[in-house]
């Protein structure tokens, strides 16, 4: 397979993961596993959330993608999975370092993307049950919630 070929595919994945990941926090995080997806909204005790499950949901299609892609020689199958990891770990970086703050990393950053993506987040936290929800994607962020963080110059550290 060619490269160019295998990375347009890892790329075009990694689009497409963001509107499955949509579709899964809104449909299913939201409606039918709500149980795993409730503690993320609903704060308890302790660094682990039954939430954090969702991770293996994720992982393991792309492990299997990329394991069987590879042993099978079918090249596409194996850019399908690694498209999967690399949103993955754009979805950790971003949700549990950026906007939870899970690790201390990102802390005070003014950057302007940052703070949006932040501030949808915290606007879909104030929504403590799966009903009447907004903003379930993660790296796209809605125009009106650049538009809060561009007209307000003073929300800087939005920890959610």
């Amino acid at each position: 397979m060619n490269w160019w070929l295998f990375i347009l595919i890892v790329l075009g994945t990694f689009g497409i993961m963001e509107g499955i990941t949509w579709c899964t926090h809104r449909f299913v995080m939201h409606g039918f596993l709500w149980y795993l997806h409730r503690d993320h909204h609903q704060k308890g005790t302790g660094v682990f959330e039954k939430n954090d499950a969702f991770f293996l949901i994720f992982a393991i299609p792309s492990w299997l993608c990329i394991m069987l892609g590879l042993q099978q020689k079918a090249y596409v199958v194996a850019a399908i999975g690694f498209g999967i990891a690399l949103y993955g770990l754009a979805y950790f970086i971003v949700h549990e370092v950026i906007i939870h703050q899970r690790f201390k990393w990102f802390t005070r950053s003014n950057n302007g993307y940052i703070r949006s993506i932040r501030w949808a987040h915290k606007m879909h936290h104030r929504h403590l049950d799966k009903h009447d929800g907004e903003s379930f994607g993660m790296l796209l962020v809605a125009k009106k919630y650049r538009d809060k963080v561009r007209n307000d110059k003073k929300m800087i550290n939005l920890k959610s």
